[in-house]
């Protein structure tokens, strides 16, 4: 490119800056597009374009521009800020989170990805945080390839009138309304969310025709009847009798009970589990622990159905719990979970997830440390090094996060780096 026109472009994106700063959008779009025209490879040009059109609330577009400037520099840390920030307001978080991450292998100590992943992730619920809220789980990515790994959901795609279905869903999700008596679209939800759409109907249904039981210890194990030895009658009758005295809370009475199931018939390891909820009442939680664990193992070697196997890692999670011990407790509701989802565990272990955040976050807290990383911060500031002042107001903000002047320094360092969506999320002020 000749020199004169080097210099134009030069002109025309500093002007844009200071439109830009000042708050004039539209002018600072213009000016960049302006220079684009003279120097269409330029990946700054798209990138400053792509901030000022997130800035006028055209996200659309400022998905184009960031796409183009990850397409022109693939290398460039800020295509990918860009991107995510786009697709963060456009309510595609899933994506958003990718972007950020795909930029953190390129610099992974980057301050503004980390915050970007970390409010992608804010806005995801479901199994891992895989699907966002109030949005499309139909749009989301990769969702032809779960369904055709799902043997439930499988077979679907070779008709066509499903997936005529599932491309209106895709395109309206508001139309699933007039989807809701088709199975497999319920079936495919279910797949979608990580979640057992008909059980928790019907565990909703339950809760709404009965009233709650009034401090009531947790309930006992129950099964269909089916054709028993004279063995395995006797052991239901003992184990009648223990959750009779389970629900008396007579305790002791109860486990004997249980004791004597299992000498008839230790193949029914809800004796086992049903012991192992007496233990939890008593809080004698390793013993709770271990029953569950002898219920795993027996249930392991006879076969028995994936909901008790799951039951008696729920109680583990449950035990650990209690002790506030929320790294196990996690473990153990998510090994809960793979073996049969359940919303009561599922809303267990995010209540764990969160107990253990927050404890992580107190133990990390110092306002010594706080004082130090905030004076670095400023001090880089000064001198222009807004990435790096950035880092240390983050650090400063993790030591002490109710002080509301580290919120604030970190939200003006968004601005130097044309960051304001994040100044503005990440700043309780």
């Amino acid at each position: 490119m000749a020199e004169d026109l080097q210099k134009k472009v030069a002109e025309l994106k500093d002007q844009g800056n200071r439109a830009l700063t000042s708050g004039n959008t539209q002018e600072a779009i213009r000016l960049y597009g302006e220079a684009i025209k003279i120097d269409p490879t330029n990946h700054v040009l798209y990138s400053n374009r792509s901030a000022a059109l997130a800035k006028a609330s055209n996200y659309e577009l400022a998905l184009v521009d960031a796409e183009k400037t990850v397409e022109l520099k693939p290398d460039w840390v800020k295509g990918f800020s860009r991107k995510g920030t786009a697709l963060s307001f456009l309510g595609r978080h899933e994506e958003a989170k990718m972007a950020y991450e795909e930029g953190l292998k390129l610099d992974p100590e980057n301050q503004q990805l980390k915050d970007g992943v970390k409010d992608a992730q804010a806005h995801l619920t479901g199994p891992a945080g895989s699907q966002p809220i109030g949005g499309n789980p139909f749009a989301a990515p990769g969702i032809m390839k779960r369904i055709e790994m799902d043997p439930r959901t499988k077979g679907f795609l070779a008709q066509p009138d499903y997936m005529e279905k599932l491309k209106q869903l895709q395109q309206n999700p508001q139309a699933l309304g007039n989807h809701l008596q088709d199975p497999r679209i319920m079936t495919t939800l279910s797949v979608l969310l990580g979640v057992d759409l008909q059980q928790a109907r019907e565990e909703d249904m339950d809760q709404r025709s009965s009233p709650p039981a009034k401090d009531e210890p947790e309930p006992m194990e129950e099964e269909e009847e089916e054709e028993l030895t004279d063995a395995q009658k006797e052991a239901k009758e003992e184990k009648k009798k223990g959750n009779e005295a389970y629900k008396k809370k007579d305790f002791e009475t109860a486990i004997q009970h249980y004791d004597k199931a299992i000498e008839l018939d230790a193949d029914d390891i809800t004796f086992l589990t049903n012991k192992a909820a007496v233990y939890f009442e008593m809080d004698r939680l390793e013993d709770c622990i271990k029953e569950s664990e002898k219920a795993i193992e027996r249930g392991r070697e006879v076969r028995s159905d994936f909901k008790l196997i799951a039951k008696a890692f729920f109680r583990i999670g449950q035990a650990y719990f209690k002790q506030e011990n929320y790294k196990d407790a996690i473990t153990y509701y998510n090994k809960s979970l793979t073996e049969h989802r359940t919303p009561e565990a599922l809303k267990k272990c995010q209540e764990a997830e969160k107990l253990r955040k927050e404890r992580e976050e107190n133990a990390y807290v110092d306002p010594e440390k706080a004082e130090e990383e905030k004076a670095l911060g400023n001090d880089l500031f000064q001198k222009g090094d807004y990435p790096n002042a950035l880092k240390h107001y983050s650090e400063a903000i993790k030591r002490n996060p109710q002080d509301p002047k580290l919120f604030s320094n970190r939200a003006f360092c968004y601005t130097k780096l044309a960051e304001w969506q994040l100044g503005i999320k990440v700043s309780p002020l």
